[in-house]
C-alpha cells in the first residue's frame, strides 16, 4: 500500500544522493508561499481529499518535469487581491529558482506561474 516515488539521483564520490521528486516539489511550494502577494497554492480535488483524510501534501499546487538534473516547475498560484500580478509572478519565479537550486543542486530551466485565482487578504 505504499506509493511509488520517483527520485532524482545525484552521483557523489562517496555514493549517491537520492532526492524524492516530492521533496523538490515541497521546496518549490514553500518558496512560493514565502512570496508577498501569494495567498496560497491551488490543488486538485484529489489532493484536497487526501489532506482531509490525514495525508498532508506539502507539494500541492506544484507540478515538476525533471530531465536529468534539470527541472521545470509549474506553480498554480492564488494571488492576494491588491497586488500586481506580474510582480508577484516574477517574485515567485525568482524565489523558486533560488530555493530549488540552492537546496538540491539541480538547475531550474523554467518556472511557469499560473495565476488561477484571487483572494481577499487574510485579516
Amino acid at each position: 500500500m505504499s506509493d511509488a516515488k520517483d527520485y532524482v539521483v545525484q552521483p557523489d564520490e562517496k555514493g549517491t544522493i537520492n532526492i524524492s521528486e516530492e521533496v523538490v516539489a515541497a521546496i518549490a511550494a514553500l518558496a512560493v508561499s514565502e512570496v508577498e502577494g501569494v495567498f496560497g497554492l491551488s490543488s486538485s480535488f484529489t489532493a484536497d481529499l487526501k489532506e482531509m483524510l490525514g495525508k498532508k501534501n506539502m507539494s500541492k499546487g506544484v507540478k515538476l518535469t525533471i530531465e536529468g538534473d534539470v527541472v521545470t516547475v509549474e506553480c498554480f498560484v492564488i494571488s492576494t487581491y491588491g497586488y500586481e500580478i506580474p510582480v508577484v509572478a516574477a517574485n515567485v519565479q525568482e524565489n523558486v529558482i533560488s530555493a530549488v537550486e540552492s537546496m538540491t543542486g539541480m538547475k531550474v530551466a523554467a518556472v511557469h506561474v499560473d495565476i488561477v485565482g484571487i483572494s481577499q487578504p487574510k485579516v
